[in-house]
């Protein structure tokens, strides 16, 4: 999801990090409960399958991604790889300020954005299978 960075969703970033070309930011299968925001430059979201690792896409500034282990409570891996392309500035997000912001919201609106967000993880896990080598 990609969001113009003077979004209300930007007053969530807690602090930045920097990072090189190549260099990884989220390792699949790894732990971790942080969400981001890619502030400056451009990241590729990767996938292991049977076929070898393949990038299911790109984001750009505003993007946000590592959502999946925030709904999870960092319980499960982390279901991609994120890598930077170029230079990179990330904003890490305020997990205490968008856990209440969460558990303000009722529990059937909770219960249908987590199901949206595993069907859209689900369907990408799928098409990623597809993809030859």
């Amino acid at each position: 999801m990609t969001m113009p960075k003077d979004s209300i969703i930007f007053g969530y970033v807690a602090s930045e990090e920097d990072y090189v070309d190549k260099a990884v930011i989220i390792e699949e299968g790894s732990g971790g409960h942080w969400v981001y925001m890619v502030l400056k430059g451009r990241v590729k979201r990767k996938k292991k399958t049977p076929n070898g690792i393949v990038t299911i896409d790109t984001l750009k500034e505003g993007a946000i991604f590592g959502e999946m282990s925030f709904l999870c409570n960092g319980e499960t891996a982390r279901t991609l790889t994120v890598v930077a392309e170029g230079l990179v500035r990330v904003g890490i997000i305020d997990a205490g300020q968008l856990e209440k912001e969460w558990q303000s919201q009722s529990p059937q609106l909770r219960e249908l954005i987590t199901a949206l967000i595993f069907n859209l993880d689900e369907a990408t896990q799928k098409a990623a299978s597809l993809i030859p080598k």
